[in-house]
């Protein structure tokens, strides 16, 4: 029996960590993974203009049989999840920062929260702090270049890791021990951020979180049975989206173009 079909779509190719956590829990579902390449980097972008982009790509996603859509962006979810699920009938899974978890683990009652400026301007964020977060300072950073770095597969540069000691260094300063990677392209640079950060400090994501909200809305017969399946699109240069997609999904993507 056939699995579900889940569209997923990033500014870019961040949300391919998001895509894993989500194949390696529903092996049985059939993926359409958008980049908005060739619009990337949403960061610094208007609301509207994420917005539109997110309602063009939800009517490509909805064309190609989605079911379900996850939107695998910080950034596009504050700015335009509220509308998506207005205009549209299929449910719609945004990215939540790990502010609870976080708040939770925290011994030194500090929390660093690495993002977009976008993302950390979000009124979202600042409920999920006070909802969340009483009694723990939340810190909050804005990492302009990082998703740059990630999309040009630059993981382990020099000038990567100048960037990712910037951005850690003031709030390893005021004693965070926990540091949330509220951009999906982050995990990628997971790596560098740990050896900026130091063993003692623990990185956190949400895209597992993500993947265990997706199951939990599917009914038992929707999950099936036999092998699911990815299919690739981008806004992007096809030929090097391919290279970029390929190194960070650690086995050769064919990608297509979203028309």
């Amino acid at each position: 029996m056939s699995g579900p079909v889940i569209g997923v779509f990033d500014s870019g190719f961040g949300g391919l960590s998001v895509l894993h956590e989500l194949q390696l829990a529903l092996p049985t579902a059939h993926f359409i993974y958008v980049a908005d390449s060739g619009h990337c980097p949403y960061g610094g972008k208007s609301a509207e203009e994420i917005t539109r982009r997110a309602v063009t790509i939800t009517d490509f996603l909805l064309s190609q049989g989605a079911e379900r859509i996850v939107v695998a962006c910080n950034t596009a979810t504050i700015a335009a999840i509220e509308t998506l699920r207005h205009q549209y009938a299929v449910p719609f899974i945004g990215m939540e920062p790990a502010i609870k978890p976080a708040a939770a683990l925290t011994q030194t009652g500090v929390v660093g929260v690495l993002a977009t400026g976008a993302a950390l301007a979000g009124a979202k964020l600042h409920r999920l702090i006070e909802r969340h977060a009483a009694g723990v300072r939340v810190l909050t950073q804005p990492c302009p270049g990082l998703v740059e770095c990630v999309e040009s597969g630059a993981l382990d540069t020099p000038e990567t890791t100048r960037l990712i000691e910037c951005y850690t260094a003031p709030l390893l300063a005021e004693r965070a021990d926990v540091l949330v990677l509220g951009c999906t392209h982050y995990p990628f640079l997971r790596a560098a951020i740990q050896a900026a950060a130091g063993p003692k400090v623990q990185l956190l994501d949400t895209g597992a979180a993500v993947a265990r909200r997706v199951l939990s809305l599917l009914l038992p017969d929707e999950i099936g049975t036999a092998p699911g399946s990815t299919r690739f699109f981008t806004s992007g240069d096809l030929t090097l989206g391919s290279g970029v997609a390929s190194q960070l999904w650690g086995r050769p993507v064919a990608l297509l173009r979203m028309p």
